[in-house]
């Protein structure tokens, strides 16, 4: 066989489109030893080689197992609806788990409505929307000296790392 030709045969040996003869036709060339096979084709050669040795390898043969039937075949065997009883508990736990979810999600939508409302009414009020105001304004006050002490610290280590660099 010329050797364009297995080229040609290889090529579509790799894209997966030869044919069985062609795929045969590979293996018996490649199986006879050529001495002045190019190195293109030197390459493939391993690999029909190995495919003709695993041929000859035999396959183990296996006893026959006979598995016995369950059941006569002339009774069709009824499933009880009770039978799979775990499905239907699984999909009543799921029901059960999203009603819970949604009257959760619901209360809490509720409290919301009631924290925001009961804000609200504090407004009709003058005397307890100052008092409100007058607690909020404390704790932000309280937590800006917080920071601003920490400022003041900083502002006495830079003064101390000048008075260090002038000297």
């Amino acid at each position: 066989m010329e050797f364009n030709k297995v080229r040609e045969l290889l090529d579509r040996y790799w894209d997966g489109t030869s044919t069985l003869e062609e795929e045969e036709a590979l293996r018996s060339f490649f199986s006879r030893e050529n001495a002045d096979l190019p190195a293109d084709l030197k390459e493939a050669q391993p690999l029909f080689r190995y495919f003709a040795a695993e041929e000859e390898i035999p396959m183990p043969v296996f006893p026959d197992i006979e598995i016995p039937v369950v059941g006569t075949p002339e009774k069709p065997v009824r499933q009880m609806i009770w039978q799979h009883w775990m499905k239907y508990a699984a999909m009543l736990l799921v029901a059960v788990g999203i009603g819970y979810a949604l009257q959760q999600a619901r209360s809490r939508q509720e409290g919301i409505t009631a924290a925001l409302s009961a804000e609200q009414d504090t407004f009709d009020d003058p005397e307890k929307a100052f008092a409100a105001t007058q607690k909020a304004l404390k704790l932000l006050s309280r937590n800006l000296n917080k920071g601003t002490a920490q400022m003041q610290k900083l502002a006495y280590f830079n003064e101390a790392t000048e008075k260090l660099k002038t000297n």
